[in-house]
């Protein structure tokens, strides 16, 4: 396996044989707590930097269409969506995972318009638009009922 193919499944948690996507979400989300504990900035810069090696990864592998192995778009993402926690909880943590899982499945408007893009950009953008669209709730709902999520 090259490292290319490596990065692109999530250091392999993509080629869990069901619920690929789900399988690297949880990923994002084990590897983006301490990420947010360090702060925001940390779990923020970490994002880009995921973001960043995706598109290489993906290209570099050679990806054709959007394959469900390929789920570093899916951490990215799910680090996108933990952003909008003020700090992490478990209630804060499960609603982070469920709005972004929710977001990339039903790839609501710009979600899925960012998806029909293709190729790495897009995909790669549908799973940090669907990270954003979360992040979003999750800081709304902090803002009107704060400690709730955290």
């Amino acid at each position: 396996m090259t490292v290319a193919r490596l990065l692109a499944s999530g250091l392999g948690s993509g080629f869990i044989p069901r619920a690929p996507g789900t399988a690297g979400a949880l990923l994002g989300l084990v590897l983006g707590i301490p990420l947010l504990l360090a702060s925001h900035v940390v779990l923020a810069l970490a994002a880009l930097l995921i973001s960043l090696l995706g598109l290489w990864a993906i290209r570099a592998a050679n990806v054709d269409g959007d394959p469900a192995w390929v789920v570093i778009d899916e951490i990215a993402g799910q680090w996108v969506a933990l952003l909008g926690l003020a700090r992490p909880s478990a209630l804060g943590l499960a609603a982070a995972f469920a709005l972004f899982r929710l977001f990339d499945i039903v790839k609501p408007g710009p979600v899925g318009w960012a998806d029909r893009q293709g190729g790495a950009p897009g995909i790669m953008a549908d799973d940090l638009i669907a990270g954003a669209i979360a992040a979003g709730i999750l800081w709304a709902v902090g803002q009107h009922w704060p400690g709730l999520l955290g």
